[in-house]
């Protein structure tokens, strides 16, 4: 990464930017740094002491009807109760009126069909993240589902913008190695609040390679959607939009720009639940669902080894399993580790923390080990090819800076707020690619369509970068390097960065495979 500059453009020290930054300290809160910082958003309600709800496991949703190539879905986005937190009713906006949504369990090479039905006040669009799909199904953001009731629309739309009203069917090929994937609202300057209201859910895709591992199945592979919400008095969510109808003006207050954290950690729905295990390996699918937030997993008490052995990244399957003694996790990354529970004597008590927090929200779930149970599984050293690309054959290296351009008082790419009309990059079908990432500020980076290969990450690959990836998390000042393989179909997506805030504020780019 090169030296940083002025705003005359005049080089400086490393040491005289370190210098600058102790002097400026005093200043980093609030917008006050020219940049806004996260920010954590107080509950009203009263909250329930940790540990006192058991865990929910999301359905997982059937097929309304299947053929020799196609699974067919329906699901209804609608608003819906949930008794999240005890003696209050909180409206959440889910598929088929839960949270998180039906879990879509699809095999490798066979269509999925979603037929989406909008029934909620505002339009919807549905991001299936990590999938590589055709771009009228990807959920690029302006292709709208309007409500059933209809929606005004607006002069300024995007004339090439394949908008529907009330229904909508996705089509999802499913050409790709199985993988933890999930999906979500993609609503056009809409997807924070969308999403923070409940409008996300698993899609595991699975082949015959992981078939064929002796890894925890049945009820010892389970997904955890960790997020963070904030409840109003009343129970309902608490969310700083400037329009809480969501039907007008888009964005939150300016305190909270640079991100938006709850003060209740929620797994599959459930404050801080917990989960009896037996003494054997289970399989956990890691999401982390939330707008803002990171979480560094540990276990307490941790066993004498390394506490997760990671076996997938979102991309699917790693080459060879990769232990870990703590895993961080950015917003809409995805882990898929081993947690051994014979390390702990029958009736012991485990916590799942976040090491990057204290108080209650340094705390996720615990696991209570209540039995002895037999345990077939294991985990082999080898687990999958992973193809990766050559590097040397990436005749294309492109720059992104993901930056806060006070002044445009928005998230840019390249100094640049989103715009549905500018195109940033063109590769081509079948082609691979370096891009060059550079931020600022703390910036989880997504890409649609394509999965890729982390090169270098601050100089090398980091220890949680393994495998293929689709989202990189980069700290201030950060630079990375991937490699992207540009397969699948042609057409126009989009890249951002996935603090939903910041993705909602203008740090998005198109990029068109042709």
């Amino acid at each position: 990464m090169g030296l940083p500059q002025t705003a005359a453009g005049i080089k400086v020290t490393r040491r005289d930017a370190v210098k600058l930054a102790v002097l400026l300290a005093p200043f980093e809160s609030g917008c006050l740094s020219g940049r806004p910082e996260m920010r954590l958003l107080p509950s009203r309600a009263p909250l329930p002491k940790p540990f006192g709800a058991p865990l929910p496991i999301p359905p997982v949703l059937q097929p309304a009807s299947t053929d020799a190539t196609t699974d067919y879905y329906d699901i209804t986005t609608r608003a819906a109760p949930a008794r999240i937190l005890p003696g209050l009713n909180t409206t959440i906006w889910g598929y088929n009126g839960i949270f998180p949504g039906p879990t879509i369990d699809a095999r490798r090479n066979r269509r999925v069909v979603l037929r989406l039905r909008n029934e909620l006040p505002v339009p919807v669009v549905n991001h299936l993240h990590g999938g590589r799909t055709p771009p009228e199904s990807d959920g690029y953001p302006t292709d709208l589902v309007l409500p059933v009731s209809g929606f005004p629309v607006g002069q300024s739309h995007d004339p090439l913008a394949r908008i529907a009203t009330g229904q909508r069917e996705y089509i999802y090929p499913n050409e790709q190695r199985g993988a933890t994937l999930w999906y979500h609202d993609h609503r056009m300057d809409f997807t924070a609040p969308q999403v923070w209201r409940g409008l996300a859910a698993f899609y595991i895709l699975r082949d015959d390679t992981e078939q064929q591992l002796p890894l925890p199945r049945g009820d010892r592979e389970i997904p955890l959607f960790i997020c963070d919400r904030a409840f109003d008095t009343t129970g309902e969510f608490l969310y700083p939009s400037l329009d809480s109808s969501l039907r007008g003006k888009m964005g939150v207050t300016s305190e909270y720009m640079g991100g938006v954290m709850g003060d209740v950690i929620l797994v599959n729905g459930a404050p801080w639940p917990q989960l009896e295990v037996a003494n054997t390996k289970y399989r956990f699918r890691i999401l982390n669902g939330s707008n803002a937030r990171r979480y560094e997993l540990a276990l307490e008490p941790a066993p004498g080894g390394a506490s997760f052995i990671q076996i997938g990244s979102d991309g699917g399957l790693l080459g060879a399993p990769i232990r870990h003694r703590t895993i961080r996790i950015a917003p809409a990354q995805r882990f898929d580790v081993i947690i051994d529970f014979s390390a702990y004597p029958i009736g012991s008590t485990i916590t799942l923390l976040n090491k990057n927090d204290t108080g209650p929200v340094g705390q996720i779930m615990r696991f209570h080990v209540t039995r002895a149970e037999r345990d077939e599984s294991r985990i082999p050293a080898f687990l999958s090819d992973l193809q990766l690309p050559d590097r040397r054959g990436a005749l294309v290296t492109r720059t992104f800076d993901f930056s806060y351009r006070r002044g445009m008082q928005n998230w840019t790419v390249n100094g640049k707020s989103y715009d549905h009309a500018r195109m940033d990059a063109r590769p081509q079908l079948d082609s691979t690619e370096i891009w060059q990432f550079r931020t600022d500020f703390s910036h989880p980076l997504h890409l649609h369509l394509v999965h890729f290969h982390v090169l270098s990450h601050n100089g090398r690959p980091g220890p949680w970068d393994a495998g293929w990836k689709d989202t990189i998390d980069l700290g201030p000042g950060q630079t990375a390097n991937i490699l992207v393989n540009f397969q699948g179909y042609r057409g126009r997506y989009v890249f951002h960065c996935h603090n939903l805030e910041h993705e909602d504020m203008g740090m998005m780019a198109n990029f068109e495979v042709v």
